[in-house]
């Protein structure tokens, strides 16, 4: 499969991860900041402003938008519809089991609004990043 990533459009990649990032500032800032503190059990707490948690989550996307232009590209995915279905397999099966699987732990008091928080982030972040990689295909 890393045969792909001579064949990967490189621009998509870059545009896929800035409507991600960008997806990430209007979820957790302007949407649902309120629901996403409550789920940390800091709803009247100002949760921190440092770097490491704005690069921190940019670099981790880095990773499975690459490896979803991978699995494209080797899957020969082409159809909206072909990235929908693959947006919601590896979605649901990697990037939402596994943000509910880390938030069961004591230092999240509501893991599973949590996980619907992050989840649905995840889900929604993965699906448009598919559309963009396939539409640049």
């Amino acid at each position: 499969m890393m045969n792909q990533l001579s064949n990967l459009n490189w621009l998509s990649i870059l545009i896929a991860f800035f409507a991600f990032f960008m997806l990430g500032y209007v979820w957790y800032v302007l949407l649902f900041s309120k629901q996403y503190k409550i789920s940390l059990g800091k709803e009247n707490e100002t949760l921190p402003t440092s770097l490491l948690f704005i690069i921190g989550p940019a670099v981790c996307s880095i990773g499975y938008i690459l490896a979803s232009a991978i699995l494209l590209y080797a899957l020969n995915i082409k159809t909206y519809a072909g990235a929908l279905e693959f947006s919601l397999i590896i979605g649901i099966g990697y990037l939402v089991s596994n943000t509910v699987n880390i938030a069961i732990n004591p230092n999240i008091p509501r893991p599973f609004f949590y996980g619907l928080i992050s989840g649905s982030y995840f889900l929604v972040g993965i699906t448009i990043v598919n559309v963009i990689l396939v539409a640049m295909k």
